[in-house]
């Protein structure tokens, strides 16, 4: 099937940066909308931010302007650069992508999260 792995989680203070990485792999004939969310413990996962295969991109309000999704389709790995962090950014970040497998089925894929934490 399809694998996502995420990388680039860690510990920042509050105004630094940082840059996830999501690399799938698999059966993979071609990849849709790929994806961040992130979750905290007792809240319901949420949108960050998302790209299409055209490069059509959308954000959370709260991450306008700070954050940026940006994708390789060559190499199936979608990005996301993180600026001027806050400590409510703190969260498990989790990729996503929607994938048509080699079989031309498709498939909504998770990643399994990575830990940002944003100190103050």
């Amino acid at each position: 099937q399809v694998q996502l792995v995420e990388s680039g989680g860690g510990l920042v203070q509050a105004g630094g940066s940082l840059r996830l990485s999501c690399a799938a792999s698999g059966s993979i004939f071609s990849i849709n909308d790929m994806g961040w969310y992130r979750q905290v413990p007792g809240k319901q996962r949420e949108l960050v931010a998302t790209i299409t295969s055209g490069a059509y991109t959308k954000y959370a309000d709260s991450v306008k302007g700070r954050f940026s999704i940006s994708r390789d389709n060559a190499k199936n790995t979608v990005y996301l650069q993180m600026n001027s962090l806050k400590p409510e950014d703190t969260a498990v970040y989790y990729c996503n992508a929607i994938v048509v497998l080699t079989t031309r089925s498709t498939v909504n894929s998770w990643g399994k999260g990575t830990l940002v934490t944003v100190s103050s």
